[in-house]
């Protein structure tokens, strides 16, 4: 297997400790430090700290847009920050990943507005984390901070060609799953609660997200003829944001790749003066076709100088995989080798999601003709759903590799998405639950059933993947299995806050702990972190009161 995609670290490296003087052993203790987190995860143009990227070596850059004034908060940040300001190269249209090969020195990308960052390296705004974190910010009475990434989301897609991966450099031409109409909504609904609808914002917003779908439902992110949609990334070769050497990870690809398919695995290349690399690859990541220590002159033979490198297509499904948020898996295939292949169930029960969503927003904006369209839009959608993403004999919903015209077999977490936004048959719903046992551990929802080394597979389990799942039981009546799994997950992350006094980025279901022996992904368990502290806020909120009394006295 790879090694982790990050530096030595230890999994269980220091957290940021509370203050002495707080014992945190209550409920009560948790929610002040969810409270307090968000300004402590919070950035803006104003901080230095904002600058920092623990995943890319030298000087720290800003740029900014190429077609926008220079604001007035970055004149003087050179100096007091020590960072270099500087231009993308030409303004950025739609997934334009040609910009990324112009820019030497990568950095941020400027935005208007501050935002909450999920911690430790990741200290940037993320596209699909930020649906979780804006939720949470509005649990907590923060619409504004809230507000304010929402709208930078739009000056994304304004400047840098649509919603990205995170706002730095080598993420454009990358998105991730697509929840901006679902912020949209979460925070225009908080404005009617607050009586204060803005029906003159929410008409703003529907043109982004209009332009966000619109990313989703052309090429190259077209599922061959499904009439469905896929993850894909523009770039190619490696991927620039890997901590530590890159090396280190995709030599191991390669070892995996060598080991368990052989030389003439697809995924491989002959590296040699006839067959070198391609240019597009990047740095030669190759690897000796001997096993570590075998002689040359063993019983099958060994050249040391017979190398292999990674194919294209294997960097193509890796950077997709990364769009799909859930990196490492080995869900559509080892290393996500085949993610752009896959017409999978969770970005299309998303774009679902979207299309009713603007459907709706289309109502209170009292545009009838645009309501009709997206809702024939969501039908059609839902169709080719059950088409090709449900398997009746499982009774799950799955992915679709378009390429060779079968669903995977693989049981992953995401079966819950389409009870999460509405689109599975009272059916479709009872035969998901009853396949709840395939996930469900100690702590929660596990994401597979297979334990691959990779971070989103078994025995890790996520609290986005808690919430949509949960709200997706609840929604089709399982309120009695929505509040065990609360109830399982809020206590696994209580328990494990007044030992580490921090929130984590994922735990172990199976143990209830937060301790992780990652070989594919962040070997790092960051603390934190932006979507857990909402997730705990938001399942908190939904659950029962017998659900509450039982976590007070735990």
């Amino acid at each position: 297997m790879a090694g982790p995609l990050t530096d030595s670290l230890d999994s269980q490296s220091t957290p940021q400790v509370a203050p002495k003087q707080e014992s945190y052993q209550s409920l009560d203790d948790i929610l002040h430090y969810i409270s307090h987190g968000w300004d402590r995860l919070s950035r803006s143009m104003n901080e230095c700290q904002t600058f920092f990227d623990s995943k890319t070596d030298g000087e720290p850059f800003l740029y900014l847009p190429v077609e926008v004034p220079l604001p007035p908060e970055v004149e003087g940040l050179p100096k007091r920050c020590n960072i270099r300001v500087a231009r993308l190269p030409e303004k950025i249209t739609p997934a334009d990943e040609k910009v990324v090969g112009e820019i030497r020195d990568h950095g941020l990308l400027f935005l208007e507005n501050p935002y909450v960052v999920p911690g430790g390296q990741f200290n940037e705004m993320y596209g699909w984390d930020s649906y979780f974190i804006v939720r949470g910010l509005l649990r907590d009475d923060r619409r504004d901070l809230a507000r304010g990434m929402v709208e930078n989301f739009f000056y994304e897609i304004q400047h840098y060609g649509g919603v990205l991966n995170a706002n730095r450099t080598y993420y454009l031409g990358r998105s991730q799953p697509p929840f901006l109409s679902s912020m949209i909504l979460a925070l225009y609904h908080a404005d009617v609660a607050a009586n204060q609808p803005n029906l003159e914002w929410l008409a703003k917003a529907y043109q982004f997200a209009v332009s966000d779908y619109e990313q989703w439902t052309r090429e190259p992110h077209l599922a061959g003829d499904t009439g469905l949609s896929r993850y894909f990334d523009e770039g190619d070769g490696p991927v620039p944001e890997i901590m530590g050497d890159p090396g280190n990870y995709y030599r191991g690809v390669a070892h995996y790749y060598l080991e368990n398919e052989g030389e003439h695995s697809a995924h491989l290349v002959r590296v040699d003066a006839q067959h070198p690399l391609d240019s597009l690859l990047g740095p030669a990541w190759e690897v000796s076709m001997c096993d570590p220590g075998q002689s040359p002159s063993s019983e099958v033979g060994c050249d040391p100088t017979d190398r292999v490198g990674l194919a294209a297509d294997y960097y193509k499904g890796d950077r997709s995989l990364r769009e799909s948020g859930f990196d490492i898996t080995f869900r559509f295939g080892p290393y996500g080798v085949d993610t752009h292949h896959y017409a999978p169930i969770c970005l299309n029960s998303l774009l679902y999601k979207t299309e009713t969503d603007l459907a709706e927003i289309s109502e209170l904006l009292n545009r009838p003709a645009d309501r009709q369209a997206w809702r024939e839009k969501a039908r059609q959608r839902q169709e080719r759903i059950n088409r090709y993403l449900w398997d009746s004999s499982r009774g799950l919903f799955t992915d679709y590799n378009f390429e060779t015209g079968r669903q995977s077999t693989y049981e992953y977490a995401t079966t819950f998405y389409p009870l999460w936004v509405g689109l599975a048959s009272n059916e479709q719903a009872s035969a998901v639950e009853k396949n709840l046992p395939l996930f469900e551990q100690a702590g929660g929802l596990a994401m597979s059933v297979k334990q691959t080394g990779a971070q989103w597979d078994s025995p890790y389990g996520w609290a986005p993947i808690h919430l949509l799942a949960i709200e997706g039981l609840r929604r089709y009546g399982y309120g009695h299995d929505a509040d065990r799994l609360s109830v399982k997950f809020l206590t696994m992350v209580l328990e494990n806050f007044r030992r580490d006094r921090t929130m984590r980025e994922k735990y172990n279901v199976v143990t209830r702990s937060t301790v992780t022996r990652i070989t594919a992904g962040y070997a790092v368990n960051v603390s934190g972190f932006g979507w857990t502290n909402a997730v705990f806020l938001e399942l908190l909120h939904e659950s029962p009161p017998a659900v509450l009394e039982q976590l007070r006295k735990d």
